[in-house]
């Protein structure tokens, strides 16, 4: 299942693997709880959680 949601902190914690693009490509993959703990992601994607 491919889900594209605008709320990522609350898919990411379901979701068994997750993607982050950055203008088109593939920025990070990991599972969903990884990519929520990865400091890269949360400063550059995230925001505060």
């Amino acid at each position: 299942i491919l889900l594209v949601e605008q709320n990522a902190k609350r898919a990411l914690r379901f979701c068994n693997r997750g993607y982050v693009l950055d203008q088109g490509r593939n920025a990070y993959t990991g599972p969903g709880v990884d990519l929520l703990e990865d400091k890269k992601v949360i400063d550059l994607y995230l925001g505060k959680l």
